[in-house]
């Protein structure tokens, strides 16, 4: 099984007990989006949206619904895993076309056994009709003692239920470790799952031919000077960025806090030059990157900008 696929897969069906839970619409209502989220349903029992993955779970009874939002390009992949005549961990496999409010899919069904509990799962692999980016994975899992509330019935009027919102940017932006308060002119492209944000300047979403900044945080930064330098350099250099030269390299404060600046030019995905500038800011054993990236001939004014965003981050 390739390793992109099996990544898929073991997210999907990786479900963890306990967590505090918020209160979500009862079902039969509007959908439900955990926070972020494009995709939502109408969460039926006592589900509510999870604080641990995304998706919602009724922790006493030991159900999850996890929704996982996948590039388009996922699909074909996934849905010849689902088709394979082999499943592994799953018995009683049965599959079959699937509608649902915003899209279509392949549901597969089946039951099986983890620490001696008995299960039944839905696996929903789908595409939203108005979004042709976007390959949606829900797993359900419900306990054989839980099926008296999550029948199958009960399930499957939950998963045709879902449907999916345009890219929720503010939400995201808002469960950042940390806020923009400067965009310097630039708009936000994307909020990265792991923690980050890509923003950029332009008509489209192309960053071989537009200005972009990448802002993200970081974990295991060292502590003592000598050793940010190099951790500094390391991090840069492993920056998909071809002929990467390095022009200057400082230790720096940065608000108020320990950083560390690097200037550097490189080749750009057409060949064209272009220049890059990176900072890190140390906060105890984390650190927050920001790496600039523009054309040489626009770099004056566009190294200004970068630094008015960077000096309006500020730590949540």
């Amino acid at each position: 099984m390739p390793r992109r696929l099996l990544a898929y897969l073991v997210a999907a069906m990786l479900v963890i007990w306990p967590a505090v839970a918020v209160l979500s619409p009862a079902f039969g209502a509007e959908p439900a989006f955990p926070p972020g989220s494009r995709i939502g349903l109408e969460p039926p029992g006592d589900l509510k949206p999870s604080t641990r993955f995304p998706g919602f779970e009724d922790i006493d009874r030991k159900v999850a619904f996890t929704l996982l939002e996948l590039p388009a390009s996922a699909y074909a992949e996934l849905a010849r895993a689902a088709n394979a005549t082999e499943q592994r961990g799953l018995t009683d496999v049965k599959r079959e076309e699937f509608s649902l409010r915003g899209g279509t899919g392949l549901l597969v069904t089946g039951r099986a056994q983890i620490n001696d509990v008995a299960l039944h799962k839905w696996i929903l692999l789908a595409t939203a009709a108005a979004d042709k980016d976007l390959t949606v994975l829900i797993n359900v899992e419900v306990p054989e003692a839980a099926r008296a509330v999550y029948s199958d019935a009960v399930i499957r009027q939950a998963l045709a239920s879902v449907t999916f919102r345009p890219m929720p940017i503010q939400e995201q932006l808002g469960l950042l470790p940390f806020k923009l308060g400067q965009l310097a002119g630039f708009r936000v492209m994307q909020v990265l799952a792991q923690g980050g944000v890509i923003l950029t300047e332009g008509p489209t979403d192309d960053l071989s031919k537009q200005p972009y900044v990448i802002v993200s945080i970081g974990q295991g930064s060292p502590e003592q000077p000598d050793d940010r330098a190099r951790f500094a350099r390391d991090l840069l250099s492993s920056a998909p960025l071809r002929d990467l030269s390095v022009q200057s390299a400082d230790a720096m404060r940065i608000g108020g806090l320990p950083g560390y600046e690097i200037r550097a030019q490189a080749k750009g995905l057409n060949d064209e030059p272009i220049l890059v500038a990176q900072w890190l800011r140390f906060s105890g054993g984390n650190f927050l990157r920001v790496i600039g990236i523009g054309r040489k001939d626009d770099w004056d004014a566009l190294f200004t900008r970068f630094r008015a965003l960077r000096d309006g981050i500020e730590f949540r």
